[in-house]
């Protein structure tokens, strides 16, 4: 299979921009439209599989967040890879957003289920703070599948500093896991040049990820923290370089509430009203994005 940087970078170019919509349930705030979310699976999936016809002409990658939905058990799972696949056949590439990290056979069965049955995703996020080796089994499987990995390196969330900045030898842990990163990346390169050894970096801190970009040359980011977090289309990119074509690109960035969620969907009172809000939604972020990386 042609390498997931590769896909990545095309599915990108070929939108015009970076755009990665993240499935996150949220029972609350699904509309009624779609059945009562807080005791329905289905519902869940229905709303999401509206999402993604939406979401398809715009976006190059959807990320959906597997323990939003493990919180409905075996249901959820199994509508989790229902939305994988319906995906897939849209035409989006699927980021599981899994969060693993473990050790040996524990983290084989992990990159197993990702990337392999049952959820044949196209990369999955993983956790490296257990150390190197929890992340070798995934890199291994992507790299016998054209699959991609997207390690947390310098994450969106407040408490990101409590560990990640900590000093070790002079530089910060976030720091020294890029460095130990580089020889996952070289095995996932592609013929674009950029690897499917992703980085996640938030979009709330421009700064470190200028400084992880020249740390990681050819690793594709994925940056969380665009939209509701707060973070500009401007932040969001601030560690993209310019492409052959003059355009900046090196990764895609999420969006999730702000997408699937718009205050003009919630008080939508028919299924075209809620589509046109959304779809409104999407397309404007896909535009804010897609204008900052303009030449």
């Amino acid at each position: 299979m042609t390498p997931f940087a590769d896909r990545l970078i095309e599915a990108v170019r070929r939108r015009r921009s970076p755009l990665c919509v993240g499935l996150d349930p949220f029972p609350d705030k699904i509309p009624s439209l779609f059945g009562d979310a807080a005791t329905s699976v289905a519902a869940v999936e229905a709303f999401f599989a509206e999402v993604l016809t939406l979401a398809a002409p715009c976006a190059a990658v959807v990320k959906p967040q597997l323990g939003l939905f493990e919180r409905y058990g075996a249901e959820g799972y199994a509508a989790a890879q229902r939305l994988c696949a319906m995906a897939r056949d849209l035409g989006l590439l699927v980021l599981l957003d899994a969060k693993r990290g473990d050790i040996g056979t524990t983290a084989e069965g992990y990159a197993e289920a990702a990337l392999g049955a049952p959820f044949a995703a196209d990369a999955v996020t993983v956790n490296p703070y257990m150390g190197f080796d929890t992340i070798e089994p995934f890199v291994a499987r992507a790299a016998r599948s054209g699959a991609g990995v997207a390690v947390l390196v310098r994450t969106s969330n407040p408490g990101a500093r409590d560990v990640q900045d900590l000093r070790v030898d002079g530089a910060p842990v976030w720091a020294r896991v890029a460095e130990g990163l580089a020889p996952f990346a070289a095995r996932l390169q592609g013929e674009t040049g950029w690897s499917g050894l992703m980085a996640v970096a938030g979009a709330t801190w421009p700064d470190e990820a200028k400084r992880l970009r020249a740390l990681m040359p050819t690793a594709l980011f994925l940056v969380p923290g665009y939209g509701a977090q707060g973070a500009s289309a401007a932040d969001a990119v601030a560690g993209f370089v310019r492409g052959a074509d003059g355009r900046l690109e090196g990764g895609v960035v999420n969006a999730s509430r702000s997408v699937l969620y718009p205050p003009a969907a919630a008080g939508a009172a028919t299924l075209p009203a809620w589509r046109a809000a959304v779809t409104d939604a999407l397309k404007a972020a896909a535009a804010d994005l897609g204008h900052v990386t303009e030449p």
